[in-house]
């Protein structure tokens, strides 16, 4: 089969033969027609992970295609069926790839593309929201980054999960329309955020922030809380150094700051991951969340599309074409 990767951190990306791997007990061998590209897998490639194996790393952590083998114990899914996959291991720039049967889920009617580009970002989404945020009716939220995978998919769980106010913050003027168009009550510029968003609250507090940037943008966002408001940090697309928080001033105003991490998850209570990925699924198989595939790259050309998300200039969702 064919496979995409690299041997060094930060090189050159290379087409490799490699063998059809085969499903061991719990997983399940999927046939690979999209891979979804996400800002963990540049993270992967500039070595944010660890070194690069010698023989040659694969990226990818969500695939779509049709189940061609099941390993041992594995029931629920028939060979040739349609199904999308969070890969916790990497390897979805690939012809085949074995997924665990527990982060697998059936396509249903959805087209493979937009099946590729969920598993990774709805679990984010719904986990950060739900298992994080603890996201109650009529909590007034801001994302970051909202024009976004992860960020377009937030907005309307949000707003499906009953949220009242939702704001979003963009790094241009020019992706303000797309992030609107998510259901966003109300989208700024990021580097006007903080004296905006209070302007806009009269002063009122934040209950949810979610928050992938880092750096000045997460230290702004904890001064915005409400009592009782909760900061999810679910990564650092900023590359800024980490936060040293004190943790007077957040007693003292009773702010949470917490993170959700779906790699952590996957090895520490993998029984969540599969609970967030299938709510989050759910909601974009009954139309009340969409996913937007803004750029479709043929496999061998993914370095390409990591250097869209290494540049900011990425909208929605990049996916890769396999077959």
């Amino acid at each position: 089969m064919r496979a995409v990767g690299f041997t060094i951190n930060g090189g050159q990306f290379s087409v490799f033969a490699r063998p059809i791997p085969q499903p061991g007990p719990g997983e399940v061998l999927i046939e690979v027609a999209y891979a979804g590209v996400n800002f963990a897998e540049l993270q992967h490639w500039r070595g944010d992970f660890g070194p690069a194996e010698t023989d040659g790393d694969i990226p990818g952590l969500e695939a779509a295609g049709r189940v061609v083998a099941l390993g041992d114990g594995v029931t629920g899914f028939d060979e040739g069926q349609a199904v999308t996959a969070y890969l916790p291991n990497f390897g979805g720039y690939a012809e085949y790839v074995v997924a665990p049967a527990a982060f697998t889920y059936a396509a249903k009617d959805l087209r493979l593309d937009s099946a590729a580009a969920a598993p990774t970002v709805l679990t984010t989404a719904y986990g950060a929201l739900v298992g994080s945020g603890h996201l109650q009716p009529g909590d007034t939220v801001l994302i970051h980054a909202a024009a976004g995978g992860v960020g377009t998919a937030a907005a309307q769980i949000a707003r499906a999960l009953g949220a009242g106010t939702i704001i979003g913050t963009v790094g241009s003027a020019a992706k303000v329309e797309f992030a609107r168009s998510f259901g966003y009550d109300h989208i700024v510029v990021r580097n006007e955020f903080p004296g905006t968003v209070s302007d806009l609250l009269d002063g009122a507090g934040i209950d949810v922030v979610l928050d992938p940037v880092g750096g000045a943008t997460r230290a702004a966002s904890i001064d915005l809380l409400a009592p009782f408001g909760r900061l999810v940090a679910f990564g650092d697309a900023g590359n800024h150094p980490d936060l040293t928080l004190p943790v007077q001033p957040l007693w003292k105003n009773n702010r949470m700051v917490g993170g959700f991490n779906i790699g952590h998850l996957a090895r520490h209570a993998p029984q969540l991951v599969t609970r967030f990925g299938q709510a989050g699924l759910d909601l974009l198989q009954t139309g009340a969340v969409r996913i937007d595939i803004t750029g479709e790259v043929p496999l061998a050309d993914a370095k390409l599309a990591l250097d869209q998300l290494a540049a900011g200039v990425n909208r929605g969702k990049l996916v890769l074409r396999v077959r």
